[in-house]
């Protein structure tokens, strides 16, 4: 019988161990392999995750003073030098609850004509996929996992309250080239920047800070109308200039509307001049005489009516015409007037807030009927104004306002006027028997605690402005109805996203 040498034993012992070492290496690496996973696909989703999936929003939002929980705090609100850095001792989080131009013929004229707004797709887009920037952690909701508390398929978006916010805004005044000046608050000299930190977090979801590729991707090959009065304007240059962070639009304006065209999606913004949204005219109309506008309440306004069967998702501004004088008229008769009417002509039947409210219905009702509009119409609820202790021409005055208020100053006018709005809408819905699609997009309580959000005083570059209340107390000239940009008017569009999102990825908005 052959027998292994000791030497032999002990390198067979040797090759076994190591064997054996390997074996127990591997094992414990596929274990721990297989608890990583299942920690990670059992953990819970991120605010970025949940802010993503919020779905549908009740069709009107009722309005609500305030949201005062017990765990509301105020605190002081943080210093900002010009440059805006904070000052040393920067409060992380502060929050607060809640609850006159003319007709412009656009900014930026081509020659191109009007019909190619009918066109779907201008030029060829790009055949690559956007990037998306996930939503900042500095953005991550207080609210802990709303995705559980929550039916995030009916969260109000207009409930909330103002925090305050270090990342900033999403552009400057430096990195967008189409702010009009009287909007420009910094760059006309306005030395407090703070009212640029603000953001608006709803109650019980989260309004993600608006991402311009996602907002691009979003409309890819479609048109975004914004129809109105100056501050549907203002609306749309605070889109322009978010967008343009990521990608400079080509013009495609001419003297009827202005047209921005996002090459990268084949994605237009668009913004058609429209005082009442109904038909007006100078021409004399019964007793109404020559030069005094004529508003046909019951008749939409041709100038944008004609361009509808282009437009995927529409914006409609309108209420402050109102308080212009002019004559109203229904059925071809003189019903009614503003700051007009004569006294031989007996009983007005119409006056200006009641006719905002017809103005409102009539333009719906046509919108949600006509079988050639098949998009998204969005009613921007009236926007608030802040001429405090007078009207606008009386002496009214926002200046010095440097931070939101905590209650809404009340105004009978605004608190009307946004009724009336309320009543055309509901009663647009009712008669609706189209394709098209109705939303109330209800910015007014929110927007009214943000009186520091106006130029103010900070209207032009001119370097000898008034700035300062006079000897008597009389205010400077100023305008506390447009929103300063960058500023509180940003937010409109960051609701406007997630309405349309709403809209678009689920069906229930």
């Amino acid at each position: 019988m052959t027998m292994d040498s000791p030497r032999n034993q002990n390198g067979a012992v040797g090759v076994r161990r190591t064997v054996t070492s390997i074996l127990i290496s591997v094992g414990a690496l596929v274990l721990s392999l297989v608890v990583v996973s299942l920690f990670a696909f059992s953990s819970p989703s991120t605010s970025s995750q949940f802010g993503y999936l919020i779905s549908a929003d009740k069709l009107i939002v009722p309005r609500v003073v305030s949201d005062k929980s017990d765990n509301d705090t105020q605190k002081e609100i943080p210093n900002l030098s010009n440059e805006g850095t904070p000052s040393e001792n920067v409060i992380q989080e502060v929050v607060i609850s809640n609850q006159t131009d003319k007709n412009e013929p656009g900014l930026n004229e081509s020659s191109n004509e009007i019909k190619d707004l009918l066109t779907k797709n201008e030029e060829s887009g790009s055949d690559g996929t956007l990037n998306e920037s996930p939503l900042d952690s500095k953005e991550a909701s207080p609210e802990g996992e709303l995705s559980e508390k929550y039916d995030l398929g009916t969260c109000d978006l207009y409930h909330g309250k103002w925090v305050y916010n270090e990342m900033g805004p999403l552009y400057t005044n430096n990195s967008c080239p189409v702010i009009t000046q009287m909007q420009n608050c910094q760059g006309n000299g306005r030395p407090d920047k703070g009212y640029e930190n603000w953001r608006w977090q709803p109650s019980k979801c989260q309004l993600p800070r608006l991402d311009p590729r996602k907002f691009l991707d979003l409309m890819r090959g479609k048109t975004l109308a914004f129809v109105g009065d100056s501050v549907a304007r203002n609306q749309m240059e605070s889109l322009l200039c978010i967008l343009w962070q990521v990608e400079a639009p080509k013009n495609r304006g001419n003297k009827r509307m202005q047209k921005w065209f996002f090459r990268s999606t084949s994605t237009s913004i668009v913004r058609i001049w429209s005082s009442w949204l109904v038909h007006h005219t100078p021409d004399p109309i019964g007793p109404a005489p020559q030069g005094i506008d004529k508003v046909f309440l019951d008749v939409p306004d041709e100038t944008f009516m004609e361009f509808i069967p282009a437009f995927s998702v529409l914006v409609l501004s309108s209420g402050h015409w109102f308080a212009k004088k002019s004559a109203y008229v229904i059925n071809g008769t003189v019903v009614g007037g503003q700051l007009w009417w004569p006294k031989d002509a007996g009983e007005m039947r119409v006056n200006n807030v009641e006719a905002f409210g017809i103005s409102v219905e009539t333009v719906l009702t046509s919108l949600a009927n006509d079988p050639k509009f098949t998009g998204l119409a969005i009613v921007r609820s009236y926007s608030p104004d802040h001429y405090e202790g007078g009207a606008w021409n009386t002496g009214g005055s926002c200046t010095g306002k440097v931070e939101p208020v905590t209650e809404v100053v009340r105004s009978g006018f605004t608190d009307t006027m946004y009724s009336k709005q309320i009543g055309g809408f509901k009663k647009a819905v009712e008669k609706a028997n189209g394709k098209a699609r109705l939303k109330f997009m209800d910015i007014t309580e929110p927007f009214g605690l943000r009186p520091d959000g106006h130029p103010g005083p900070y209207r032009s570059l001119d370097p000898n402005k008034k700035t300062k209340r006079g000897p008597n107390g009389e205010p400077p000239p100023q305008d506390c109805l447009h929103w300063c940009m960058p500023g509180p008017i940003d937010t409109w569009n960051e609701m406007l996203f997630e309405e349309i999102r709403r809209e678009f990825e689920t069906g229930k908005g």
